[in-house]
């Protein structure tokens, strides 16, 4: 799945994702290098989350370009709070990074071009 590229020139791009498991469990994270850190959650690194550790199917089911670290740390943390219904409609609308800032009622700290 593409990331989105909606970004402001010049900044770090990080990417907030969502993953599957096995049992249908979604894990929610953050990153720089989205290759990179799937393969750690898939072991190849042991550098992985706890939670996915012990998983034997990992799937990225989502994911979205931010424009800063505090900004994706702010986002991760939403979305970790939502319950299981609403991460799964955050899912299946995949949406870009605006609409995603919107839905987490983030707007006021996108900057504005």
């Amino acid at each position: 799945m593409p990331a989105n590229n909606d970004l402001t020139p010049g900044m770090q791009r990080w990417f907030l994702y969502l993953l599957r498991n096995e049992r249908s469990s979604l894990y929610t994270g953050i990153t720089t290098d989205l290759s990179r850190r799937l393969d750690e959650h898939r072991g190849k690194s042991g550098r992985g989350a706890k939670f996915t550790r012990g998983c034997k199917s990992l799937v990225l089911v989502y994911d979205c370009a931010l424009d800063s670290h505090s900004l994706a740390l702010q986002a991760e943390l939403r979305v970790k709070k939502l319950s299981k219904t609403r991460k799964e409609a955050l899912v299946a609308s995949r949406p870009d990074s605006r609409r995603l800032l919107e839905m987490l009622d983030l707007t006021a700290e996108v900057v504005e071009e």
